[in-house]
């Protein structure tokens, strides 16, 4: 009789008045001490509301529900589906909503709907996944930016693969200390990348310097990158960095003149395919044919690989010294050594000024750090 009575009612009633008997029905089926059949009674009613012509209805109902734990799936599932307007209430907040409920939300809806999934009090990572895979910017700046939102690692890569091109999704991956270091590598390039697209710049300093500058610089940030990753980071970060092009001969040799020896090794690891065991043992104790036949199996040439192997025997003794100035030491004694045996114009001659520019460098920073600590002695 109940619903009857309510249906007969409806058939009639303004939309107005429709909708504040869809809040107070939905309010009351929430609250109220029914008894079962009372309570079957009232959801049916609730059930028919779905179909009502009006969206003020459906949506009284759905701001009616829309928080609480315990609303019918039968009333969130349909409402989550319905026009923007509605569904926004149900998307953002409902705890009824699973997570295989939000993934299949996301795949189906629009930019407005994953970037409201995002904004959800917690988002758990399987839908922090999912919208990492298909959102748009305007999505992963929403989930980025909430603290509630449960990102893992992997979506952070994919995301920086997808998305690093943006400044804005740049901006907030890097201010993640659990970014991985290989998407770190990703953002750095594409920074590269957006600079290379200024045709001031170009204009100014000319493409051939500027591809020379560009490349030097992702080397130098890449081995800073290789002296901050943790661990767990590195192999992950030299698979990508081989698949890239770019474990070159003078980013080797880069890494190995300021001491990123762990980083070193486990990229000769990759080259070459030994046993890391085997490869730190030979970086570590062994002799000149030895260490010969790693860097060659790792696929440098039979002209440099001497030079690596002069860089580890330096490494090995600034490493049992208390020198700590170790890219000064062992990068002014490859180019005296090397410096007059090679041929103008060969690799194994590009490498060594490469070497050389890392001396100066590192004689420039001294003599900057020399004349700070005169300066703040005579004030």
């Amino acid at each position: 009789m109940i619903i009857q009575t309510f249906i007969r009612w409806a058939d009639t009633a303004k939309s107005i008045d429709r909708a504040r008997a869809a809040n107070a029905l939905g309010r009351a089926w929430l609250q109220s001490d029914m008894d079962n059949e009372e309570r079957q009674a009232a959801l049916m009613a609730l059930t028919w509301l779905l179909d009502d012509p009006s969206p003020k209805v459906r949506l009284a109902l759905a701001e009616a529900i829309a928080d609480a734990d315990n609303a019918p799936r039968s009333l969130i599932l349909p409402l989550a589906a319905d026009q923007p307007e509605i569904a926004c209430h149900i998307i953002a907040r409902s705890p009824i909503l699973s997570d295989v409920d939000l993934v299949d939300l996301a795949a189906r809806g629009d930019g407005v709907t994953r970037a409201l999934i995002a904004s959800r009090f917690i988002v758990t990572q399987p839908v922090c996944a999912a919208i990492a895979e298909i959102g748009d910017v305007a999505e992963i700046e929403a989930m980025l930016d909430n603290p509630g939102a449960i990102v893992s690692r992997h979506s952070l890569r994919r995301i920086s693969e997808r998305l690093g091109s943006d400044a804005g999704i740049r901006e907030l991956l890097l201010s993640r200390e659990e970014l991985p270091a290989d998407a770190r590598h990703l953002l750095a390039v594409s920074i590269s990348e957006a600079l290379s697209e200024c045709g001031l710049i170009r204009h100014v300093i000319g493409d051939l310097r500027f591809e020379r500058i560009k490349r030097e610089a992702c080397e130098t940030t890449t081995v800073a990158l290789a002296s901050e990753a943790s661990a767990t980071d590195i192999p992950a970060l030299i698979d990508h960095l081989r698949r890239d092009g770019r474990l070159t001969p003078n980013f080797l040799m880069q890494a190995l003149c300021t001491g990123r020896v762990d980083f070193f090794a486990s990229a000769m690891v990759n080259l070459s395919g030994l046993a890391d065991k085997r490869v730190r043992s030979i970086l570590a104790d062994g002799r000149f044919h030895a260490m010969r036949a790693l860097f060659e199996s790792a696929g440098l040439r039979r002209d440099i690989s001497e030079i690596f192997v002069e860089a580890t025997l330096q490494w090995r003794k600034e490493s049992r010294g208390e020198d700590v100035r170790l890219l000064g030491n062992i990068a002014s004694r490859l180019v005296g050594k090397f410096r007059r045996t090679q041929k103008t114009g060969s690799l194994a001659d590009e490498l060594i000024d490469m070497v050389e520019k890392l001396q100066f460098a590192e004689q420039r920073q001294s003599a900057r750090a020399y004349a700070s600590f005169l300066a703040i002695e005579a004030a």
